[in-house]
């Protein structure tokens, strides 16, 4: 027997038949104007069934929030039908779906918003090859941008989500608000670490406010957050400490932390006598579930990462080996695929998004 196996009930009534979950990963594998792709509803059948739940890759909520092409939208109310036909993909066996709503801010360019220049918090171009500027967003659009997460939360309960998680993290338009590099901004929503996250307290009361007065029942909420930036000025732990505590005394069901590796330490110097992982979770102290994650390959990482968390997230096991959870489950570890091979790329439904996702993550695990 493993706590893997533990079922968990959030706080809006959803139960998880495990403590394993299907991580958001990009897949590029929707239509171009992000319609769900018949590929990439046998990419999720393929690993749903076994995990207690599946977090989709990222929706976007307008169309100038566009990331990059192949990417799912839930931008308006023609997107429902193709959005019910992957939830309901997704809701095999027990398996809930969870839709990840976000706007790629300045991580997009213009090529991708066809000829639409980005807009973020403040016009400050990224620290990335080739970045363009964007365009700050007006007060107004700011509070439209709010209104568009909460008409997206909408449209994913009426296509039969479970849930919705918000994307704070990976340096995303919600991460930008909260930043000082990309947040310089002198009004209500900029300047001082509380004002930096007057966008993030917005948004997140009004998704809760949406789902409340919806009378959905088990439809829960849950917030990913990034812990450091390596840009100055930039996120500390300090800022994010800041966060959590703010978090986690909403109404939302859990916060999801994004790490590349589990054991993790912080670059701050008064944050390193333990992992980043286990500052955060004693923060939270016990108010809400947090989702773990970073490199999980074998049943003890899986558990070990629970020792700092309520679940945990697995992502590129999960794209080599999409029976990697009931292997793990059942004690059949020894079974388990560790590297993909060219020739299984079609069978495991790995399209060439994913591939770029996997060698720039871990280059050793391809063939």
């Amino acid at each position: 027997m493993t706590v893997l196996n533990n079922t968990l009930t959030f706080r809006r009534g959803l139960t998880l038949k495990n403590r394993v979950i299907m991580s958001p990963m990009t897949t590029k594998m929707s239509f171009y104007d992000g319609v769900v792709t018949q590929d990439e509803l046998k990419y999720y059948s393929l690993r749903s069934g076994e995990v207690g739940a599946v977090i989709t890759a990222a929706a976007n909520v307008q169309d100038g929030g566009k990331g990059w092409e192949g990417e799912l939208s839930v931008a308006s109310d023609k997107f429902i039908p193709s959005l019910s036909r992957l939830a309901s993909t997704i809701k095999r066996n027990g398996t809930k779906a969870i839709l990840q709503l976000f706007h790629a801010g300045r991580m997009t360019d213009s090529k991708v918003l066809r000829g639409v220049q980005p807009v973020s918090a403040s016009a400050i171009a990224a620290e990335r090859p080739d970045a363009e500027t964007p365009r700050e967003l007006t007060e107004d659009e700011i509070y439209l941008l709010i209104e568009d997460f909460k008409k997206a939360t909408e449209r994913a309960i009426k296509a039969g989500f479970d849930g919705v998680e918000l994307h704070g993290a990976n340096t995303y338009v919600i991460q930008q608000f909260f930043s000082p590099h990309s947040n310089r901004r002198e009004d209500q929503w900029g300047g001082s670490l509380e004002k930096r996250f007057n966008f993030i307290n917005q948004l997140v009361d009004g998704v809760i406010s949406v789902v409340n007065d919806s009378n959905v029942q088990d439809f829960i909420i849950g917030y990913r957050f990034s812990p450091e930036e390596y840009e100055e000025p930039g996120i500390k732990m300090a800022d994010t400490i800041y966060l959590v505590d703010k978090l986690a005394d909403k109404e939302l069901d859990y916060l999801h932390i994004s790490l590349g590796d589990y054991k993790r330490v912080s670059v701050s110097e008064e944050y390193k006598e333990k992992s980043i992982m286990q500052y955060i979770h004693e923060k939270i102290n016990g108010r809400l579930p947090l989702i773990g994650v970073g490199d999980v390959r074998t049943k003890e990482d899986a558990e070990n990462t629970l020792e700092n968390a309520e679940l945990v997230a697995v992502g590129r096991s999960l794209l080599i080996d999409p029976h990697w959870t009931s292997k793990v489950l059942e004690g059949k570890e020894d079974t388990i695929r560790r590297v993909l091979a060219d020739q299984d790329r079609e069978e495991l439904m790995i399209g060439n998004g994913i591939v770029e996702f996997l060698n720039l993550m871990m280059p050793e695990r391809l063939r």
